[in-house]
């Protein structure tokens, strides 16, 4: 199966792994080529900087022999507009898209597009979606994400309060073992707990090292 992924953010990036791991043929397409630093060791497809709209760059991409298309940049137009172009003009067989704000559903709906609204995204359910027609747990309200990770050795012996941003990163739940609890702020972490957290997209660089490969 030969897929395009337009946007390599935080979802981008794991869906495009992802599919990578299970063998597909993917291309991951992104204005910012920082982003592709996303792109974990066992991606193995291919990277080109561009809009995901382009009709140049899709064809760079290959669209014309592509098999299933993913638009999950966070701009709802990019995304609409890249789904648009793939499945109107290259006819690409199955098109999904990444529904950033819930007030733009009724748009998506009247353009018949597949998409998955930010309210429930995982990118597990995106790659469903795809293969239907070890990441992150991901669900994205607004700017603000929740996310479950297996802590990294960088938590080791820090307290909740050690790692926690005011308003940008809040721990909910830890997983240690069998034991599941609601944290105090100086609740010790150790490497290896499974934690849930809020966390607003811009606060995601400075806490990335605490969430394990």
């Amino acid at each position: 199966m030969n897929v395009i992924v337009v946007g390599c953010g935080r979802v981008g990036s794991q869906l495009a792994t992802l599919l990578s791991v299970e063998g597909r043929n993917v291309v991951v397409i992104d204005k910012d080529p920082e982003s592709f630093k996303r792109l974990g060791t066992l991606f193995n497809g291919v990277t080109i900087k561009g809009l995901g709209f382009d009709e140049d760059i899709l064809e760079e991409a290959g669209i014309r022999e592509c098999d299933a298309f993913a638009a999950v940049t966070n701009y709802d137009n990019t995304n609409l507009m890249a789904a648009e172009v793939a499945r109107k003009i290259f006819e690409v067989p199955h098109v999904v898209a990444r529904l950033y704000n819930p007030v733009r559903e009724r748009t998506y709906q009247q353009l018949g597009l597949d998409y998955v609204c930010g309210t429930t995204l995982v990118a597990e359910v995106l790659l469903d979606k795809i293969k239907a027609g070890h990441g992150h747990h991901i669900a994205s309200v607004g700017d603000v994400e929740v996310v479950q990770f297996r802590a990294s050795k960088a938590v080791e012996g820090k307290t909740v309060s050690d790692i926690e941003i005011a308003r940008r990163f809040k721990v909910a739940v830890v997983t240690r073992e069998d034991a599941m609890f609601v944290p105090e702020r100086d609740a010790v972490l150790h490497a290896g707990d499974i934690i849930v957290a809020s966390v607003k997209e811009e606060a995601f660089g400075k806490i990335e090292r605490y969430m394990e490969d």
